[in-house]
């Protein structure tokens, strides 16, 4: 009824009142003030929310929902006692009491069973949420202090949807073309040059590369000192076996330390060959006076036994042992005269020993004579070399010649025996002096990382070394990244048997300062600042993974590409692409040849993207593994949410139903067959794509005419049960497209009847006739239709009749 249609009414009613129908009733007559008054006293009955009420009626009501008719069902049901209490039964009553009981019986499981319910929710709320906080500590541990959390969230990848940062979605690393940059650095850069070249020659089954050296290569003294330093200790101790023995470890510590003083020396007397007076005889003897004629002049004070050569003979015997040169320390001495003969044979028994030791019985007379006379000596260097030959007073720190922490430490290492027993220093207590009693605190490690990471490399504590040269900041964090990659491969790391294990972690068999480097997780840290933008680079390093078991499969390497590739999103780079004969073109997974099964990892990647919900890239990496019947089950699940509407360019829709056809047309040339009832879902799903286009188009007759074609609906009355029958086998992804599908032909039938109407009868008719059609089927399928869909199909179908 229109505004028109409600005046007519009202003078009619005014006409009937003011007429012969009248009678004697009286005339109210009201001013607008009286109007006015009336409307407030009606307003304040109706309450505050009565205006809400209206606007939701008006608001739901244009969408086919009878708010009116719901509340007073809504009512019906609060008022109606459900659960009433049974009445009283007498016990004769057998059927009443049995009746009552079987009640009883069904309430009392009923409320146990919603407390369970409510029981079991709330539980998996807080488990939950204690999970997800655990999780989070684990990460912002992992990330701030390089371990510390028992959940590898970095290691399983298996990131949360919403912290996965894609690369197509970020601009970060973007320029201003949009072309993806770089996130290495120049040291990343020849580190990763280096690594491929290693990967390489593993993969091919060639002589396997000294990765240690080609790296170390990298550096040079000149640009890299502090690196190269890093290197030259790193090849120093790369000669100890796995078990890494006491002895082997003091003895090439030692080496390492007397070669680079002796460098050291070399290069302070070339730096001042004036006053040096080098003379032209080469050799570590003359090398040391040189070195002595500019830093202990002879006349220092409280120096014993004279000169030689000029120098003080207990200082030139000292920086001879220094830099490793036993038999310069026996030319000294010789040269002293008979006071120092003691010495000289004490030296003598040294350099002729196998292990440049004195034997017990003279070290026991050494730490003698120490004790009673050198002790209290006045020179320095003449108790440091008692010390280093007997190993006499593990606890004196000889503050006057150990000048440096390269001097301090060098002394202690001489000093370390294993088997002496008693007060004597092992390898064991020297480690836990100055890891656990000194500390980092004590070296001022944060200021001077590479002396800290020296203390304990030098002293056989390799995993912790590197795990605090990677917590000292991202430009040292590189460097120890490939020092434990190149000890890895010469087996000298001791790793975790739990990939989830912390950083650095100790386990329940090791002794003393041993401790486990978590390689794999020390990878995860490194690469994740670039796996992003340099995917390439990043796969090579988790080939250092390859041995180790974790992750979502049972080997890591897999575990990590399928993440890479779902992180970075280079399908086509890393895995390959589909060329158009079917065949896949090999990506930089296949590389590593026969060690790396690429099959497996497309599969694993394809399965872990359909769980994550990332169905379209699911559908591609199941084409590339050759998982027919699977991308053809995905792909009808995709179809069928989005082909009911409008085909815009570039949008989903249009992505979705373009790879469709490819694939369709692919698989049909191909002869592959991924299971009839999902094949013929499929191209059902195309054809009624192709309808829905036409319908938006507006080709009204053309999307009659495919929708015939498909047998899907029936637009004639005889075809009515037989689409009925055939809507039981239709799959779901057909079934939810119904009320679309219907709507659609509906509104299409009525287009064309309302521009027919009055032209062809016959036409007309056979459109009714299609429209009687669709309403009956409508009400016979067994599939409930929203309500407004069949509110609309109704109206359209009286409409047309």
């Amino acid at each position: 009824m229109d505004f028109g249609d409600l005046v007519a009414s009202a003078e009619q009613l005014t006409a009937e009142i003011d007429g012969a129908r009248a009678g004697d009733l009286p005339r109210v007559e009201r001013s607008l003030k009286h109007i006015l008054d009336a409307g407030q006293s009606l307003l304040g009955k109706t309450g505050v929310g009565g205006g809400q009420d209206a606007k939701a009626s008006i608001l739901l009501g244009s969408r086919g929902v009878d708010l009116p008719a719901i509340a007073t069902k809504i009512g019906a049901i609060q008022n109606t006692n459900i659960i009433a209490e049974s009445d009283t039964v007498h016990h004769t009553d057998i059927p009443a009491f049995l009746k009552a009981e079987r009640e009883e019986a069904i309430l009392g499981l009923l409320e146990e069973t919603k407390k369970e319910t409510v029981e079991s929710l709330t539980s998996r709320h807080w488990d939950s949420v204690a999970r997800e906080w655990e999780m989070d500590k684990a990460r912002i541990l992992a990330a701030v202090a390089g371990g510390g959390g028992q959940d590898m969230s970095e290691l399983s990848l298996a990131r949360d949807m919403s912290t996965i940062s894609r690369t197509h979605d970020t601009t970060m690393s973007r320029t201003h073309d949009n072309t993806l940059t770089s996130s290495l650095s120049h040291h990343e850069l020849l580190y990763a040059r280096a690594v491929v070249t290693y990967n390489s020659a593993v993969a091919s089954g060639g002589v396997r590369p000294d990765l240690m050296d080609s790296m170390a290569s990298l550096f040079s003294e000149d640009r890299d000192q502090e690196v190269v330093t890093l290197w030259d200790m790193a090849r120093a101790m790369s000669g100890v076996t796995k078990d890494r023995p006491s002895g082997e470890v003091v003895t090439r510590a030692r080496k390492y330390l007397e070669t680079s003083h002796s460098k050291f020396i070399r290069n302070v007397v070339f730096s001042n060959l004036s006053s040096a007076q080098l003379g032209g005889v080469p050799g570590t003897y003359h090398l040391v006076r040189s070195f002595l004629n500019i830093r202990v002049p002879n006349t220092t004070q409280g120096l014993d036994d004279g000169l030689v050569d000029g120098v003080p003979v207990w200082a030139m015997i000292y920086y001879c042992l220094r830099c490793g040169d036993i038999l310069a320390a026996v030319q000294a001495a010789r040269g002293a005269g008979p006071g120092l003969a003691d010495t000289h044979t004490l030296l003598q028994e040294v350099a002729t020993s196998s292990d440049n030791r004195l034997s017990p019985q003279t070290e026991g007379m050494v730490k003698l004579q120490y004790r009673r006379l050198v002790r209290q000596s006045t020179d320095p260097y003449k108790r440091a070399v008692y010390c280093v030959v007997g190993a006499c007073d593990p606890a004196e720190e000889h503050q006057e010649v150990a000048t440096s922490l390269d001097d301090y430490l060098w002394l202690k290492l001489c000093m370390v025996r294993e088997d002496a027993g008693g007060d004597s220093l092992t390898l064991g207590g020297l480690q836990s002096l100055l890891t656990e009693e000194y500390g980092e605190a004590h070296f001022s490690a944060s200021s001077q990382p590479v002396l800290y990471y020296q203390v304990l490399f030098l002293t056989g504590q390799f995993e912790a070394a590197v795990d605090f040269l990677f917590r000292s900041g991202d430009n040292l964090s590189c460097h120890a990244t490939h020092l434990a990659l190149a000890m890895f491969e010469l087996e000298l790391l001791s790793i975790p048997s739990n990939i989830q294990a912390p950083l650095l972690s100790r386990d329940t068999t090791d002794r003393g300062c041993a401790r486990r480097l978590n390689l794999a997780r020390l990878v995860m840290l490194y690469v994740k600042h670039f796996e992003s933008t340099d995917p390439k680079e990043a796969l090579q390093y988790f080939y250092f993974l390859r041995g180790m078991k974790g992750g979502r499969s049972e080997n890591l390497f897999m575990s990590c590409v399928g993440e890479l590739v779902l992180e970075s999103r280079e399908f086509d780079l890393l895995l390959g692409q589909l060329m158009p004969d079917g065949t896949r073109a090999p990506g930089l997974v296949d590389k590593f040849g026969g060690l790396v099964d690429t099959g497996t990892i497309i599969e694993l990647v394809a399965r872990d993207s359909e769980e994550r919900g990332l169905l379209e890239d699911a559908v591609r990496l199941y084409d590339l593994a050759s998982k027919h019947a699977r991308v053809v089950s995905l792909l009808n699940t995709l179809l069928a949410q989005v082909i009911s509407s409008p085909a815009t360019p570039e949008s989903r829709r249009d992505r979705l139903q373009r790879q469709a056809v490819g694939i369709a047309k692919r698989y049909k040339t191909m002869g592959v067959v991924g299971g009839k009832e999902t094949t013929n879902t499929l191209f059902l799903l195309l054809d009624l794509a192709t309808f829905f286009d036409l319908y938006h188009n507006g080709k009204l007759a053309e999307c009659l005419d495919t929708l015939a074609r498909v047998r899907l609906v029936p637009l004639n009355t005889q075809e009515v049960d037989q689409a009925v029958n055939t809507f039981r086998l239709l799959g779901d992804e057909v079934r939810r497209n119904i009320p679309d599908i219907l709507l659609a032909g509906m509104t299409a039938l009525h287009t064309q009847f309302n521009k027919l109407r009055g032209k062809d009868s016959r036409q007309v008719d056979g459109l009714r006739e299609k429209a009687r059609s669709l309403i009956t089927y409508a009400g016979m399928i067994p599939y409930r239709l929203p309500g407004d869909t069949n509110a609309r199909l109704v109206q359209m179908e009286v409409l047309m009749n």
